[in-house]
């Protein structure tokens, strides 16, 4: 269940090399409740990609964290967990929130004997607080803000905002991933946000994503599937991608990329894909 670890407990394990920051979520399938969000999905890729992952979240106590237990995890203890129901075709995508847990804050971030290599900013519900970026000057920092352009209204329904700060919180990064529907296909803000930071990659759902890199742009295609549930699709991706730089310095090569998309939302996917993740970097996939 969730623990709130406090530093003497923290520091018994190992520091994280892959510090993702936001909320885990109860994502409602069915009858069912799913352990989701940002933090569970680039946690687990994270891990099946051979690193050592750690979350700074917030949920409720009642929330079962034990796909997380191998994991180094410091967590807020809230009334409540962030509740989402997701419906999609594959194409669209309808989302309702219930519940929010509490904000994440620089105060909530422990101290770290080393810094991560990589820090993960991935709101899901506007929880985490941009200025947490300026807390690690010697980490590759990498952002997937979709949280940041969500509000939602008095029947729960998620709907798209502007943010009024994400340049500036651009600015201070070095990767973003966003949708094209998360800045509601607005090119010319597109434009911007890729002016305001070294590498900027627009996600266009089935199609593929674009990469802004030196001022060039560059267009990855994605492989043709049936789509199961691609409720975490683009967390694994980013976290594929952002490891990938992180490994080779350069997105040039990003046709070597596996699709890992493919994974689904299942925790027990992206872990039995492990041993393939795990050949990252070196060999080339074909498919």
């Amino acid at each position: 269940m969730a623990q709130n670890l406090n530093q003497k407990a923290l520091k018994k394990i190992s520091p994280p090399e892959y510090l993702v920051i936001g909320h885990v979520t109860a994502d409602l399938v069915d009858s069912s409740v799913f352990l989701g969000g940002t933090a569970t999905f680039s946690a687990l890729t994270s891990h099946a990609l051979g690193m050592r992952p750690g979350i700074v979240t917030a949920s409720a106590q009642d929330l079962d964290l034990s796909p997380l237990n191998q994991f180094w995890l410091s967590n807020n203890l809230s009334t409540h967990t962030t509740t989402f129901k997701n419906l999609s075709n594959g194409v669209e995508r309808l989302q309702y929130l219930y519940h929010t847990a509490n904000p994440i804050s620089c105060e909530h971030l422990p101290s770290f004997s080393t810094p991560p290599k990589i820090v993960h900013l991935g709101p899901v519900a506007n929880e985490v607080d941009p200025n947490i970026i300026d807390q690690f000057p010697n980490s590759l920092k990498c952002l997937t803000p979709q949280g940041w352009f969500r509000t939602v209204d008095g029947n729960h329904f998620v709907h798209l905002q502007s943010w009024n700060g994400a340049e500036t919180t651009f600015s201070k990064a070095d990767i973003a991933i966003i949708s094209e529907e998360d800045v509601q296909y607005d090119e010319e803000y597109i434009a911007k946000l890729a002016s305001a930071i070294p590498i900027l990659v627009v996600t266009e759902n089935y199609k593929g994503a674009r990469v802004y890199w030196h001022n060039d742009a560059r267009f990855i295609k994605a492989p043709e599937v049936k789509c199961v549930n691609d409720t975490g699709a683009g967390d694994i991706f980013a976290t594929a991608f952002f490891y990938r730089y992180c490994s080779l310095k350069t997105p040039g090569r990003l046709g070597d990329l596996p699709p890992y998309w493919l994974l689904g939302r299942s925790h027990e996917s992206i872990l039995k894909a492990s041993p393939y993740l795990r050949k990252y970097p070196g060999q080339r996939w074909n498919y």
